[in-house]
């Protein structure tokens, strides 16, 4: 696993544009228009047309990416690249491991019994981000887990685990980035634009699955899906733009690999991959 130190990647590894942003009275004029979903419509619609196929070696090219792993190598648009699948996968389908629906960078955070979990210096209230005040309550002393995927990242996701899907829903908001500084300067879980499923498994009780867009694009594509669901089954994916996936475990349910508590409290952020363990259910 690779580790990065979130203050150390905040402090010189944010572009200035990000800095100008979010750290700026004139970016934060700015970033007012650019956090609005008809912005992100419109650039949607060109990078999924194929006036902004030229993109594509530019992007490979500048994030390093390697190719070989994937299905196809010609693209009808940028998006059709940036949602590309991969050729093939090793997915952990061990009942009672819980995987990572991912490639990203993950933060573990505890709820407390006031149904409430803290990133940095901001307080981020369950009720604010699954607008249900009941289903909030379920939440309380769980745990809190946030996926961080960044442009290079493969933008596909899977279920956690095997279950019975419930219900979904879809919450509109803003597009903010979802980087460390913006995140460090507003409350962007519970303003971006949203869109949650909550599972209902015999081993680890109900587990919330969310997805949140993020500044220009990060559009969440969902395959529409009712009743059973499997682990490791795709979920959906999302279009251009780094974006998150956040998930919540019920209390005393599900036991961590303790690197990820102990990276998360030194400010580091573990990198991991798409459909591997990173916990075992908790034996009652």
């Amino acid at each position: 696993m690779i580790l990065e130190k979130v203050g150390i990647y905040y402090m010189k590894k944010e572009t200035l544009s990000i800095r100008f942003l979010y750290q700026t009275m004139p970016g934060r004029a700015i970033l007012k228009l650019l956090t609005k979903p008809f912005l992100s419509k419109y650039a949607g619609k060109f990078l999924s047309s194929r006036l902004s196929r030229w993109i594509v070696p530019i992007f490979i090219r500048k994030h390093d990416i390697d190719m070989s792993g994937f299905e196809g190598s010609k693209f009808r648009s940028f998006n059709d690249f940036f949602t590309r699948k991969r050729a093939l996968g090793q997915i952990d389908i061990t009942p009672g491991h819980f995987i990572s629906p991912c490639d990203g960078h993950l933060s573990v955070y505890p709820i407390s019994q006031e149904q409430v979990y803290h990133i940095k210096h901001a307080e981020y209230r369950l009720q604010d981000l699954l607008k249900s005040r009941s289903l909030t309550q379920k939440f309380s002393g769980g745990t809190c887990l946030i996926f961080r995927l960044t442009p290079q990242n493969y933008h596909r996701y899977c279920y956690v685990c095997s279950g019975t899907k419930m219900e979904s829903k879809a919450i509109p908001g803003k597009l903010h980035c979802v980087r460390p500084t913006a995140y460090a300067a507003f409350p962007v879980f519970t303003e971006n634009s949203r869109e949650y499923t909550r599972i209902h498994t015999a081993q680890f009780g109900d587990v919330i699955q969310m997805e949140i867009g993020a500044l220009l694009v990060g559009k969440i594509s969902n395959h529409p899906k009712k009743g059973a669901v499997f682990q490791g089954m795709e979920k959906g994916y999302f279009e251009f733009g780094g974006s998150t996936i956040l998930l919540l475990v019920q209390k005393d349910r599900l036991i961590l690999d303790s690197q990820f508590l102990k990276n998360t409290k030194q400010g580091l952020e573990t990198e991991v991959r798409l459909g591997e363990r990173i916990g075992v259910l908790r034996k009652k």
